[in-house]
């Protein structure tokens, strides 16, 4: 039996065909996260709320994004103002990285409110914790070590209810005071706490420096 004859350009065609068919690819979710890429230059000191919200906002939009963005910090009561806790103050998620991985799908998963959010853990680490341009951060073992994240808060993201200074005096000292610090890489200071590690040694740059820091914080999307 004779068979057709071999037309190449038929066959070409049906692999493009082909090819079109196949739908595209998602296009990666916006970045709502991201650790800063440096941080006041004064130390703690970021101008209190206002100003280190304005620091995320200005490196996001340098990055362009649109999005509005919150710093993770808590204050604490003073001058007849109450608290105010980092978790109540980032939005709802999820929030994706610079890279468009998922960090978090909600607050309770941030701080794993519950068992099995507690189980599973977020997804906050060194290898998905990235400025707003991008780049990776340098964590214990690269020099300079600058795991230090200022929070001001403890496990679950609220503020310290005690009298002592955990957060440089609400963000407002490069002087006298301490902040507690997380460690984004998850490494070093006894536990694996992203956002609650241990105490600095003071408010200045060169205190924060001293421990394994560079005056940065996180900051994430309300939006």
């Amino acid at each position: 039996m004779s068979r057709a004859p071999y037309v190449p350009g038929i066959v070409v065609l049906c692999a493009v065909s082909a090819v079109a068919q196949q739908p595209n690819a998602a296009p990666p979710m916006p970045m709502s996260f991201f650790v800063t890429s440096s941080g006041s230059g004064k130390g703690a000191d970021l101008g209190g709320l206002a100003g280190a919200d304005q620091i995320c906002q200005s490196r996001a939009a340098a990055a362009g994004s649109t999005k509005t963005f919150h710093a993770y910090l808590s204050t604490q009561a003073a001058d007849g103002k109450p608290a105010v806790n980092a978790r109540d103050r980032i939005g709802t998620g999820p929030w994706y990285n610079a890279k468009g991985a998922v960090v978090a799908r909600s607050v309770a998963d941030l701080h794993g409110d519950t068992l099995d959010a507690a189980r599973i853990g977020n997804n906050l680490t060194k290898a998905t914790a990235f400025t707003e341009k991008g780049d990776s951060i340098k964590g214990f073992g690269d020099m300079p070590n600058q795991h230090d994240m200022l929070t001001g808060s403890r496990p679950d993201g609220t503020a310290y209810p005690d009298p002592a200074d955990h957060t440089c005096q609400n963000w407002t000292s490069s002087g006298t005071g301490t902040a507690q610090l997380g460690h984004f890489d998850r490494t070093g200071g006894g536990n694996t706490s992203w956002n609650s590690t241990h105490a600095s040694r003071g408010c200045s740059q060169e205190n924060l420096v001293s421990t394994g820091g560079a005056g940065l914080f996180y900051c994430f999307a309300i939006n």
